[in-house]
């Protein structure tokens, strides 16, 4: 990044975001922090569960925040987007589940939020700033004269899955200072930096403690049948929004064999399960597309189905402005609607949509 800017950095209260805001102080660049303000204590989360996207643990990060704000010497904020989050984020899980689907929050929350609403209120509020930086595992590049999205370096971090519909115009005014960075080279730096941050845990949960009671007041958490492909009830699962397709631990029914979920049937509040085998899809269909080109109407890609698959040779033909189907080069497996697919060519991303369903393989 040539010259000395204004950078907005957002901070989360982990080691990822505050080793980034040093990383940039370190280089001479000016700094404001912002934060993302959104637990709602109406919910009732429980208490004790942090380190999750929405939680009773929120303030405890805010005020971590603030205290790397005042050791890097720069201005910290909050902005209020509980609001937001409820409608665009929350809702969305909820409703999701409710139609059978398997949500990605943190896709929604990046794109909506964090890259978008978070942004537009810091600078209605009278904030300026040149460039906006993350603690995302990813890097820019340039592709086809455009800027362009890439994978982090470290393959067991990156995260470009999460923020695949980032366009050019976007990438040009954000700046990922941890992606050439591994998360041991991370760890260390904040402790050369002396943060307080540098031995915090991962966050892993999307709502605190996995407590998804707060969200659903309907079937969604009622009890239910799990059945076989043929019907038969095999046990009682506790709630439709605990499960996803491809789940094998926790289902909670013996069958002589190991069983997974192959199917989240809303309306009927019920469970399928079966074999592996019965899991393997040929290729997929899937829609809100988004293509870093929109002139690509035929791609040979690396598609990844969720974050932590390892991208599969496929062939996408690009059936509108909006959807896209995708035939892989090898059946893959537990292929969900309402996750993602990614598609890169080499490191760099050129696309993804939202899976709308798999093919079935012919026996």
């Amino acid at each position: 990044m040539a010259g000395k800017k204004r950078i907005a950095i957002g901070l989360s209260g982990g080691v990822d975001s505050s080793v980034a805001a040093a990383l940039l102080k370190s280089q001479g660049h000016e700094l404001l922090g912002l934060t993302m303000r959104v637990y709602d204590e109406s919910f009732g989360v429980q208490e004790g569960a942090k380190h999750a996207c929405f939680g009773p643990g929120e303030n405890e990060d805010i005020e971590v925040s603030q205290r790397i704000a005042d050791k890097l010497g720069i201005a910290y904020h909050v902005i209020d987007l509980r609001k937001e989050y409820r409608e665009r984020v929350l809702d969305y899980f909820r409703d999701e589940y409710l139609a059978g689907r398997t949500p990605n929050p943190c896709v929604r929350c990046n794109t909506l939020l964090k890259f978008g609403f978070l942004l537009d209120r810091a600078r209605e509020s009278g904030l300026d700033f040149d460039a906006f930086a993350t603690g995302h595992y990813a890097r820019i590049g340039q592709r086809r004269g455009k800027s362009c999205l890439m994978k982090g370096v470290d393959p067991a971090k990156d995260q470009s899955y999460f923020i695949y519909r980032l366009s050019s115009e976007q990438l040009a005014g954000i700046v990922f200072p941890l992606g050439g960075y591994t998360k041991p080279q991370v760890r260390a730096m904040a402790r050369e930096f002396g943060l307080e941050t540098a031995e915090l845990p991962e966050s892993q949960d999307f709502i605190a403690g996995g407590d998804y009671g707060s969200l659903f007041k309907d079937s969604a958490l009622s009890e239910g049948d799990i059945v076989d492909e043929a019907g038969k009830i095999l046990g009682r699962h506790r709630g439709i929004a605990y499960y996803t397709i491809g789940q094998r631990r926790g289902v909670g029914v013996a069958a002589g064999s190991p069983v997974y979920v192959s199917r989240i049937e809303a309306k009927a509040n019920r469970i399928v399960v079966s074999s592996e085998d019965k899991l393997l899809s040929t290729g997929l269909s899937a829609r809100e597309l988004y293509l870093q080109d929109p002139s690509d109407n035929h791609l040979e890609v690396r598609a990844r189905i969720r974050q932590n698959h390892a991208p599969a040779a496929a062939h996408a033909d690009i059936l509108d402005r909006e959807r896209l189907h995708l035939n892989f080069e090898v059946p893959q497996r537990g292929i969900a609607p309402g996750q993602s697919v990614v598609l890169y060519e080499e490191d760099y991303v050129v696309g993804g949509a939202v899976i709308e369903c798999a093919d079935k393989r012919k026996e």
